[in-house]
């Protein structure tokens, strides 16, 4: 099947986040960062005969592939950014690896726990300080590909381009004292261009990646303090202890994320979403009615939605859109309206 451009459909539907590109970047460099550890970890761990080292080295290894979910992500959505066969785009599809990893986030929690929970059942003897240099080595790759992943939330603005649909076929929808009134403008005059300061969308993609990096630097932490407190006081179980704390603070992560990527996955609009009632105000200011209203996240930052209007005094859609267009994070809306009549 051949890939249908902007051009031919008409208007894009390209719904990908304000810094997508720059994010895209950022986690190949994170995963750039990652391999070079690892490759010098594992050389060094067997010239000089460390398994702490090696041990690390392929650990940081599982840590670049998680983060090629999030990059393969990245590439693909941009890849196919203007592929009709997307119907509302390839946003969402940072969410689908956002949930992916969280996935992954949880699998590392779960084995983390085990390996805790099988060193308190059979200790086994640990050299400190190659352990401790090892772990301040992998903090501090993982404090620098923090800091590259970072989310900017402010001073980023982008223009919502909106597309704006209104219906004109005769179709039913089960209101028999309702008649449609058809006006159906498509491309040409129903194409509005949102140039308000756009609320920025959370990347949950690039979140998936932070918190990758974000769960190797605590473990990284209380391994330190653990192998520390440790040497100085041979208190070899404080190493498996704060495994499973670390496992619990992971998995806690894991499922917030699982939670917010599945949200936009299902399409589902959180109660105190404002979208809908601005959409709802704004619409019924003049007197009219919101029969049915359907609200979505198609990107990072963008929210498309299907507006019903019902008016006694129906007027031209473009009127609608009119009063719809200071919300700038709409950036797919259609409207329809239909004429009320008294029975």
């Amino acid at each position: 099947m051949s890939q249908m451009n902007e051009t031919e459909s008409g208007h894009s539907h390209v719904f990908l986040g304000a810094d997508h590109a720059r994010n895209e970047r950022r986690v190949w460099l994170v995963i750039a960062l990652t391999a070079a550890t690892m490759v010098v970890e594992i050389v060094a761990g067997t010239i000089y005969g460390s398994m702490a080292l090696v041990a690390d080295g392929f650990h940081m290894s599982t840590h670049a592939a998680a983060m090629l979910i999030a990059a393969g992500a990245y590439h693909f959505a941009r890849r196919h950014a203007h592929d009709r066969r997307f119907t509302f785009g390839t946003g969402k599809l940072g969410d689908l690896a956002g949930f992916a990893s969280a996935i992954v986030l949880a699998l590392v929690a779960l084995f983390i726990a085990y390996e805790s929970f099988m060193r308190f059942l059979a200790p086994v003897p640990i050299s400190f300080s190659q352990a401790i240099a090892v772990a301040v080595l992998g903090l501090v790759v993982n404090l620098v590909s923090a800091w590259l992943l970072r989310d900017d939330h402010h001073h980023h603005h982008h223009h919502g381009h909106a597309h704006h649909h209104g219906h004109a076929h005769d179709h039913g929808h089960g209101h028999h004292d309702l008649h449609e009134d058809h006006d159906h403008a498509h491309p040409d005059g129903h194409h509005g261009h949102g140039h308000g300061a756009a609320r920025k969308g959370h990347d949950h993609n690039l979140r998936a990646a932070y918190l990758h990096v974000l769960a190797d630097a605590l473990t990284s932490v209380l391994a330190i303090v653990a192998l520390t407190f440790g040497s100085l006081y041979g208190a070899i179980w404080l190493d498996p202890a704060m495994g499973i704390v670390g496992a619990l603070i992971i998995a806690r992560w894991s499922w917030g994320l699982v939670r917010d990527t599945g949200a936009v996955l299902l399409d589902y609009v959180p109660e105190d979403e404002s979208l809908p009632r601005r959409i709802r105000e704004a619409i019924e200011a003049e007197g009219d009615r919101v029969a049915d209203l359907h609200v979505w996240q198609v990107g990072p930052g963008h929210r498309a939605a299907i507006v019903s209007v019902v008016t006694e005094d129906p007027k031209h859609v473009a009127h609608y859109r009119a009063r719809l267009e200071h919300i700038d994070e709409l950036s797919h809306l259609t409207i329809e309206v239909e004429e009320w009549k008294a029975a």
